[in-house]
Order: C-alpha cells, then structure tokens, then sequence
C-alpha cells in the first residue's frame, strides 16, 4: 500500500486524529489527542497489524523552530551573537524565562510502529494535556516490550505514563534531581557529584562551574528532499 492510500485509511478510521505524510520518504504520522492514546495503539496492533512497538520516546517542544545564530550570509560571515538565556544557558538556581517560547503543549509521547505482515511503518504521537504534570496512558497492555522506552521517557522528560507497572528511573540514579532532556534543564546540570574523603561517602553539591554551551543551536534549509524531489521528476521525464 502507498503511503497516500495508507493515510487515507488511517484518515477514515480515526476521524479525531490528524495525519501527515512526510515526501518524498513517504513517512506517515497519526498524531491523536492524549485521551485516545491507547484505543488507538490497539486499534492499530489488531486492526492494522502493526505488532511491534519499536520505540516510544518523550519530546520537549519548548523553544522549537527557534535558533541562536544568525544565518544569513554576509561579508562578516555568520552572526555569533546569543541574546538572553534561551533553554539550557542559565545557572544552576536561576529559572528560564520560557513565555516568549512556551507552545501550546510542551510534551508529546511519540511510538515508533512497525508491521512485518504489511511491511509497513507509523509514527504515533500525543502531546500530555497538562505541562506541569504530563501524563499519558502506558502502552504496555498492547506492547509489553515498551515497559524500559517508558521508563526512560519518564526518566529523561518527566512524562507520567499511567498504567505503567513499574514507572521508575532507568538511567539516572536515584537521587537525580530534574529531568536531564527537558529543554529548561540546565546543561551544566543542577549539582555536581563527588567523594568526601571525611564523610567517607559520594556527596551531591550544588555545580561550581559556570554555563556554557558548546554548541550553538542552529536551524539552516537542507535542500536534499528539494534536490530528491527534482531528481525522482527527471527520472520521469526520461522514461516518458
């Protein structure tokens, strides 16, 4: 099945969601509303055959689509100018300032489908309703093998996955403080570990070195869907 007919039918079946194919790969989204998340991943897995989960990973949309740099060519070259404390460049302590860049949902769930009879893929995603607390329906009833992708989802970004059987941290240690992959964690980090000889134990202190960031965020065209797409139509111009 083309990717078109596929979200066609995805379309017809789940007349709350929305769906986007990406060209020219030809890869497919749903994109469903939190309280939809689960009856959908089943009506997936039995309707649609996807049996397995791949993945399913938390995202942070604060500051996206915005850059740090400017550029836009000119004699001087690219403009290395940061202004303000964007996401990540303040201090242990200090709060980002995010209104100017707060979307209207911070925190989506994405799941990463596959059906080996159909030989077919789908990008399943929601965005939490609530940022402060982002909760989504656990998957783990429909995939059991998604129960470490949503531990690590809650370990890294803070979203609650209801249902789950075991929702605790998988890659941080237990004592972490914060959530490492949110866009307002600071990238220095909140504290710093180290041996006490005197104590004779590991002690957590606030970090003593100041923010920094290495490498600048930046968003530039990439013209290589533009260049497939011009080659996929003289491709047809010289079998015509």
């Amino acid at each position: 099945m083309s990717a078109g007919a596929f979200a066609e039918r995805l379309r017809a079946r789940f007349a709350e969601g929305r769906v986007v194919v990406a060209e020219p790969r030809g890869e497919v989204t749903l994109e469903v509303p939190a309280a939809d998340w689960l009856t959908t991943a089943r009506a997936l897995r039995d309707e649609f055959g996807f049996e397995q989960c791949v993945d399913v990973s938390g995202v942070d949309y604060l500051s996206y689509g915005s850059d740090e740099w400017d550029t836009d060519v000119s004699s001087e070259g690219f403009s290395r100018g940061v202004e303000g404390k964007g996401a990540g460049r303040f201090a242990w302590g200090e709060a980002v300032n995010g209104a100017a860049m707060a979307p209207e949902h911070r925190y989506a769930a994405v799941a990463h489908l596959l059906s080996y009879q159909h030989n077919q893929r789908l990008r399943l995603r929601t965005f939490a309703d609530n940022d402060d607390m982002p909760v989504v329906a656990s998957l783990t009833s429909v995939w059991p093998g998604v129960n470490w992708f949503e531990r690590e989802a809650f370990d890294l970004f803070g979203i609650i996955f209801d249902g789950h059987p075991d929702l605790r941290r998988i890659l941080t240690d237990y004592g972490f403080v914060g959530h490492p992959f949110r866009k307002d964690f600071p990238l220095i980090g909140n504290v710093e570990v180290r041996y006490d000889a005197e104590k004779q134990r590991v002690v957590y202190e606030p970090v003593s070195i100041e923010p920094r960031v290495l490498v600048p965020r930046v968003i530039r065209d990439d013209a290589r869907y533009q260049t497939a797409v011009g080659e996929a139509a003289q491709r047809a111009e010289v079998k015509k």
